[in-house]
């Protein structure tokens, strides 16, 4: 078959929890699969991209052969089990292309919106890159990615209503404790995600706030990041968690651990102290951020004890019809590409978040433009991706003319826009016609994708 785009993965809407850390990779990790996928049979170009809410593989190459070379490698390094693959869904052509633009612009986000997600695509992409995995076609998908979640950003409300992890477990204690300032809280971690969550708790001035890392000198830069000023927030090991959990009302976890950090012994032993203590009968009320889960699910068999996943903070937070039912057959590879028809995924009016809707329309509209200009061929991918850089560096130069010379009346400034538009497509038409020629002259050869 011809090459292709195709997309391989599970996320927060196809597997729960317990099969999403299974197959989540760290950063080492990631590079090491891209080395192993980049020797894949009919693997011309791959991305590996891997959150707590998803791990995919974006590739270009023989969809078929493609395909087959990740569950082999799914199947010798991860022991992956037939109801496992079933969580997979297999995009291939317009369906992958639709997709990596939604997961750009936060329109396939689990019930809370990854608001960084473009920080995490990008960062995944340069990995791919230092390590040779990518070239002319993933290059252009992904740089558009950007552009369309650049342009949803400025076109619709969908990207500013996105609330992160963090901001999500704090509404949830409040939902369940009330007010966190009456509280004491700890966080487990010294990263991004339990620095977003110590700022959120932060604001609300609890009545204490301990940060508590595997290692402390991060615990303390994390505290004088937050607080210059001393004894307002505690740093502490998480060696020696047990004093500081005993009086806590709340803990939120997010460390990068690779297995459990409180299981149901430390939480036997908890009891004790906090019985002992001034909590006998308190709430305490356990969020896990972190993917791999940071605590055992067996802690919920103790009294008191309410323990929140991720994907039990999805069912908290956001409506049940927000996503689709988890036992939904996953999306179909289908082999004659040419032959399927983009399925779009269906908007409720009742689970419409602001903007999606419009943000949707440009999505689709994106990928028909996009896929007549690359995917069937009609222009080199790296004109593409060199005409969405262009565009870009234009509107850069735009804004910085209108805050130093403007405003200028509104006639005027659609004038400049045009001009602008202009001498970027003129750049990169007479870019294509010089590749075009250049490919004409040069030995034939087969040129993937076009």
């Amino acid at each position: 078959m011809e090459p292709t785009l195709v997309v391989v993965g599970l996320n927060h809407r196809s597997a729960g929890v317990e099969v999403r850390e299974r197959f989540w990779m760290s950063g080492c990790r990631q590079a090491e699969v891209l080395a192993m996928l980049a020797q894949g049979e009919g693997i011309e170009e791959v991305v590996v991209f891997s959150t707590s809410n998803r791990t995919e593989f974006i590739l270009w190459g023989d969809p078929t052969l493609a395909v087959n070379s990740i569950l082999r490698l799914l199947s010798s390094e991860y022991d992956l089990k037939l109801q496992e693959w079933n969580s997979f869904y297999r995009l291939l052509d317009e369906q992958a292309l639709a997709h990596a633009f939604r997961v750009g612009c936060g329109l396939d986000s689990m019930y809370i919106g990854e608001g960084h997600i473009a920080r995490q695509f990008a960062l995944a992409w340069q990995h791919a890159e230092n390590a040779g995995c990518t070239g002319r076609h993933l290059d252009a998908v992904l740089r558009k990615s950007l552009a369309v979640r650049r342009r949803v950003r400025k076109e619709t409300a969908f990207v500013s209503h996105l609330i992160s992890a963090p901001q999500a477990a704090v509404h949830l204690a409040e939902q369940v404790l009330g007010s966190v300032g009456a509280r004491n809280v700890v966080i487990f971690g010294a990263g991004n995600m339990a620095e977003s969550a110590a700022r959120e708790v932060s604001r609300r001035n609890p009545r204490s706030l301990c940060i508590l890392s595997h290692n402390e000198n991060s615990a303390r830069e994390l505290v004088f990041r937050l607080d210059p000023a001393p004894n307002r927030i505690v740093p502490g090991r998480i060696e020696d968690r047990a004093q500081h959990l005993a009086s806590a009302d709340l803990v939120i976890s997010a460390t990068s651990a690779a297995k459990f950090i409180f299981n149901a012994d430390d939480m036997k032993q908890l009891a004790i102290l906090r019985n002992e203590g001034n909590q006998r009968g308190q709430k305490l009320v356990l969020i896990d951020l972190a993917l791999p889960r940071d605590i055992d699910p067996a802690v919920r068999a103790f009294d008191g004890v309410l323990l929140y996943d991720l994907e039990d903070l999805e069912r908290a937070v956001e409506p049940r019809h927000m996503a689709p039912r988890r036992d939904e057959r996953p999306v179909e590879f289908r082999r004659d590409v040419r032959a399927a028809e983009s399925q779009p995924r269906a908007l409720d009016s009742r689970c419409q978040r602001p903007g999606e809707v419009d943000a949707e329309q440009i999505v689709q509209q994106e990928v028909r433009e996009f896929r007549k200009l690359v995917v069937l061929g009609a222009t080199p991918p790296e004109v593409v991706s060199l005409r969405a850089r262009l565009e870009e560096i234009c509107r850069q130069e735009l804004e910085s003319i209108r805050l130093e010379q403007g405003p200028f009346p509104k006639d005027q400034d659609l004038l400049i826009a045009a001009v602008g538009t202009r001498i970027t497509h003129r750049i990169a038409g007479a870019l294509a016609k010089d590749l075009k020629s250049t490919e004409t002259r040069a030995p034939r050869r087969m040129i993937v994708g076009a």
